[in-house]
């Protein structure tokens, strides 16, 4: 479904990602590992648009999306939930979700319909504005405003951040539920044990490139993950 080939990118002199590269296939779930600094978001970043890579391949479906505009992307069916939620925090959650479906507003009414089942504590928030959700509101509202442009394919950076646990499992539960629905997740933790719950194959980035990959099985009783992850 989504390939990343060979990806570098910079930030003037800083290499972000070095010959990076990642696999997601079609209904799975990938997580993206690694400590701060790694390039996690970098690489999310560049797959939705938001980081113009220096070489490399992004390809959805087997066609080239690299260097697209963000825009663009999302039209093609790549949605990205951002580090920090993203929530417009004047805007009520009837809105914020309402901007997801910009660029795609065919069944607005039908998609909008769905993600408030999915989320009923936004069902009962629909007239309150972004601000006033709480933590794991919020990250609801940025799934749920990520899902009305129906992707095929949902990035997502640190959900768990400044989350409490139960509100975490809620969380990645919903993703679970997005991915019955047929989406395929693509989902950066810095949470390794969340990840090695949750996604069927996982990556570790550090220092930019990959160092380690494999099925969460085999990984959750790697001592080379706990090396690559924690730098020992």
């Amino acid at each position: 479904m989504l390939e990343v080939s060979h990806l570098n990118v910079r930030y003037g002199a800083v290499e972000a990602l070095r010959d990076v590269s990642v696999k997601v296939p079609a209904g799975g779930f990938v997580a993206i590992l690694g400590a701060n600094g790694a390039g996690k978001s970098t690489l999310l970043r560049a797959i939705s648009g938001l980081a113009r890579p220096d070489s490399g391949a992004i390809t959805l479906g087997g066609e080239a999306i690299t260097g697209l505009k963000p825009e663009a992307i999302v039209r093609r069916g790549v949605s990205h939930v951002p580090e920090g939620r993203g929530v417009f925090p004047d805007l009520t959650v009837a809105e914020n979700l309402a901007i997801g479906a910009y660029a795609r507003r065919s069944d607005h009414a039908a998609r909008y319909a769905k993600v408030l089942a999915t989320f009923p504590a936004l069902a009962r928030r629909e007239r309150q504005p972004g601000y006033t959700l709480s933590g794991g509101e919020q990250q609801m509202l940025a799934i749920g405003r990520a899902l009305m442009s129906a992707p095929s394919v949902l990035t997502a950076d640190e959900l768990s951040l400044g989350l409490a646990p139960v509100i975490v499992n809620q969380v990645f539960e919903t993703l679970r539920e997005a991915r019955r629905s047929g989406v395929t997740l693509l989902v950066v933790e810095q949470n390794a044990r969340l990840a090695l719950k949750f996604a069927d194959y996982l990556y570790v980035l550090k220092h930019g490139r990959v160092v380690l990959e494999g099925v969460r099985e085999e990984l959750g009783r790697s001592a080379a993950l706990v090396d690559a992850y924690l730098g020992v």
